[in-house]
């Protein structure tokens, strides 16, 4: 066989371009890979290999209360949370969007700060956010939140509170 890395079963159906198979991805078109947790860092690293130099933009979804169709490809099953990582090659103008699911019962993965050190500071704030954890990571504390803030703010399940609005001419009588 050749020199391409092991991929997950799911990535060889038909619909799966070979690039996609080469990160050991699936692919859902438009430059959008789906990864799993497991082909995550690989695939990464493969792509950053590829001219893939630059990490745009790392965030993440809470999909707990979309109750919407959300176009996943095969052998893709939903999770709570989603990882949505960009990628840029400036060589060939081509940008690749990566999504992975993510287990709200075990929200791990690989950070990618070896490759992309700029990643830091956008793993911190989906951790602070989502409370999504990165392994290895150099300073997986809060950045946005005070460090003894407890919760995620952008989990669906998150309480809102209300703080009211005063200003100092208004007045409640109309």
């Amino acid at each position: 066989m050749s020199d391409e890395p092991e991929i997950a079963e799911e990535a060889t159906d038909e619909a799966a371009t070979p690039v996609a198979m080469r990160y050991g991805m699936v692919d859902a078109g438009d430059g959008v890979l789906h990864a799993f947790v497991d082909t995550y860092l690989d695939g990464c690293t493969e792509a950053q290999a590829d001219g893939f130099g630059q990490l745009v933009d790392l965030t993440a979804v809470d999909y707990l209360t979309y109750a919407a169709p959300r176009n996943l490809p095969a052998g893709i099953e939903a999770e709570r949370f989603e990882l949505v990582t960009q990628l840029i090659n400036h060589t060939t103008r081509e940008r690749v969007r990566i999504r992975m699911q993510v287990n709200a019962d075990e929200p791990v993965i690989p950070t990618l700060f070896d490759l992309w050190p700029g990643a830091e500071n956008l793993e911190r704030e989906v951790f602070d956010m989502f409370g999504i954890e990165f392994t290895d990571h150099p300073d997986m504390s809060r950045v946005l939140m005070p460090e003894d803030w407890v919760g995620h703010p952008l989990r669906k399940d998150y309480a809102i509170g209300s703080i009211p609005v005063q200003f100092k001419a208004a007045s409640n009588e109309r």
